[in-house]
């Protein structure tokens, strides 16, 4: 009787392990290059307004974006490879902002962060760009007049989840992109004096 076939589960010096080379690369081309890509993410913030203090609150130490891999801001599109574009964008912006998306290297996200990026928000003018997914492909919507630092982190994470599922695709794959939209996180806090002990 072969050793194997009493204990299927120990191993000898004089065993070897094989697999097909091809599995492998698909495994590792797979999870590897998407997990190594997810944890890895450098975005460009594209910030005009009140949301680009949200922004700078997020890679602050309160928040820590540093725990999901994309606390390394670069404002080189060639080193970038997720566009946050936080807050109005006027109309003479959108050329410079196009270029600076055409500029980054694939493959590239987009996040709208802010009601003004979204939808123009407040500002329903000649001058401003009614939402940026009329020019650039938007992958997720973060909503909020400003949106707080864990929503902005809620669809950074979002992003990740797209890259862990959707594995590498270019964004004229993606068409108009994935227009998903990250919810804000509601805090609860209970009154510990008043006798029903109510949320507010």
């Amino acid at each position: 009787m072969d050793k194997h076939e009493q204990d299927p589960h120990t191993t000898t010096n004089d065993d070897v392990l094989t697999t097909r080379l091809a599995n492998l690369v698909a495994f590792f081309r797979k999870y590897g290059v998407n997990w190594s890509r997810k944890n890895s993410l450098w975005p460009l913030p594209f910030a005009t307004a009140c949301c680009g203090i949200e922004l700078m609150a997020t890679g602050a130490s309160r928040f820590d974006l540093a725990r999901f891999g994309a606390e390394v801001m670069r404002f080189s599109p060639r080193q970038s490879d997720l566009l946050i574009c936080a807050g109005r964008v006027a109309i003479k912006m959108m050329p410079v902002l196009q270029r600076i998306y055409k500029q980054m290297c694939e493959p590239k996200w987009v996040i709208s962060m802010g009601a003004c990026a979204s939808s123009g928000g407040v500002f329903d003018t000649y001058a401003v760009v009614q939402g940026v997914d009329q020019f650039l492909p938007v992958d997720v919507y973060v909503p909020g007049c400003p949106p707080r630092p864990e929503t902005l982190i809620e669809g950074i994470m979002a992003i990740q989840r797209i890259v862990e599922n959707e594995g590498i695709r270019p964004s004229h794959d993606r068409g108009k992109g994935l227009r998903l939209s990250a919810q804000s996180t509601v805090r609860l806090t209970v009154d510990a004096t008043s006798p029903s002990g109510a949320a507010k």
